[in-house]
């Protein structure tokens, strides 16, 4: 490797850092050509794949160069930074030479926007074309979504990319014109959806062809970052929660913002990242996906912030405690879920096994829930009759006395910002 492209490498993977979505759980392109890589049998780096291995990604941009402005991003035209671009072929040799050393197992290419959309698009297009075809490279490709970018260009995109990915950026329409006023929620709408038509539409046409080829297999996300302008965690999870249902996204990414400029208008320089915040839309995130709550049963004009100190699942449990305690043996699956310190796999679990008879205490931690948690909200067979009723503030209490969480060591100073 040159000097210069060990140069553009250390500038361009650097500025790629602040992406966070990119992870490659949903790929199904197989190797059947004798040709490099699997997407299907392996995913890409630093991330998670569905089944919890940890895997590797050449993670970079194709430039650091940006015809925007935006206050809360690295690589804004007016920020005083080393600016760095590849060539379609050096990306290539890039990764089919780290693949070659086993570095990699695929490739996550995002972009700068220079002279404009199309063209910027067009050379990603170039860069997953080139390694498909002439490489014959079956490994995972994630690319960026341009906004702007014309729909043939997205289409030829899709039919290389394993995943692709559009940043919503800011939450609300009102905090990205605040930080980034040329640029608009509507523009990242328009190709979200097209891409989500095409999708239906190949495997519709797949039913009755075929050779019709894969389009977009692990399908689309988003990436906002949080902690840069001040909406609420309701704001944050409902928009979230529109782009899920309107558009059928994998996953929605957040961010915590890590401040990088001396903008007033934004966290100084020196504040705390926030890791908690970050966190706790996370776990919101899953129990919309996976434990069948809805986003307004977690967050509303009551309860427009998530705890700090709880998980919202909790919360919701300690805020309902008149659907509580539950007969762990005859409480339908739904239930259960909502059951804190009961996961997916438990819930099932527990189903399963009250079918051969009435479950103990001592069997549900054999199941592997965490039973100091979900013990306040469930009667099993054993479980000892109380008169009074449950009271939540003692409850959660108990319960913060016996945590030792990670995140609360940490100082939260963002978090009371706005």
């Amino acid at each position: 490797m040159s000097e210069r492209i060990r140069e553009k490498l250390q500038i361009l993977a650097d500025a790629a850092k602040y992406d966070v979505s990119c992870s490659s759980s949903g790929s199904n392109r197989k190797n059947t050509t004798k040709g490099l890589g699997d997407a299907s049998s392996s995913g890409i780096c630093h991330t998670y794949t569905e089944d919890g291995r940890c895997v590797s990604l050449l993670k970079i941009l194709l430039t650091n160069h940006c015809i925007f402005d935006c206050a809360f991003c690295v690589s804004r035209k007016s920020n005083d930074v080393k600016r760095a671009a590849f060539t379609v072929d050096e990306v290539v040799e890039l990764t089919m030479s780290f693949y070659r050393r086993n570095y990699i197992e695929g490739l996550f290419l995002s972009s700068g926007i220079f002279k404009n959309a199309d063209y910027t698009m067009e050379r990603l297009v170039r860069i997953a074309k080139k390694l498909r075809l002439e490489n014959n490279f079956n490994g995972y490709i994630h690319l960026k979504t341009i906004p702007g970018a014309s729909e043939e260009l997205l289409t030829e995109a899709g039919l290389y990319a394993d995943r692709m990915s559009i940043n919503l950026e800011m939450p609300t329409e009102s905090g990205l014109k605040l930080l980034a006023p040329d640029k608009s929620h509507e523009d990242v709408k328009k190709p979200l959806g097209f891409i989500k038509n095409s999708i239906i539409a190949l495997k519709d046409e797949k039913k009755l062809i075929r050779s019709t080829p894969k389009f977009v297999p692990a399908g689309q996300s988003t990436q906002m970052v949080i902690g840069a302008t001040p909406e609420t965690d309701m704001e944050i999870m409902y928009s979230a929660n529109e782009y899920y249902k309107n558009f059928d996204l994998k996953r929605v990414y957040y961010s915590g913002y890590i401040p990088i400029s001396y903008d007033t208008r934004m966290p100084v320089i020196g504040s705390q990242p926030p890791l908690l915040r970050e966190n706790r839309l996370y776990q919101t995130d899953w129990l919309m996906r996976f434990y069948g709550f809805d986003v307004h049963e977690i967050l509303n004009k009551d309860n427009p912030h998530l705890d700090v100190d709880i998980d919202p699942k909790l919360s919701w449990a300690l805020r309902n405690m008149e659907s509580f305690p539950i007969d762990i043996n005859t409480a339908d699956y739904k239930m259960i879920l909502r059951v804190p310190g009961i996961g997916v796999g438990s819930a099932k679990k527990i189903v399963m096994a009250r079918k051969f008879g009435r479950l103990r205490s001592d069997q549900l931690r054999q199941m592997g829930i965490a039973y100091n948690r979900a013990r306040y909200f469930i009667r099993c067979a054993d479980s000892v009759f109380q008169l009074n009723e449950p009271d939540g503030f003692m409850i959660k209490q108990k319960i913060l006395s016996e945590s030792q969480s990670k995140y609360l060591k940490v100082p939260q100073n963002q978090l009371t910002l706005f």
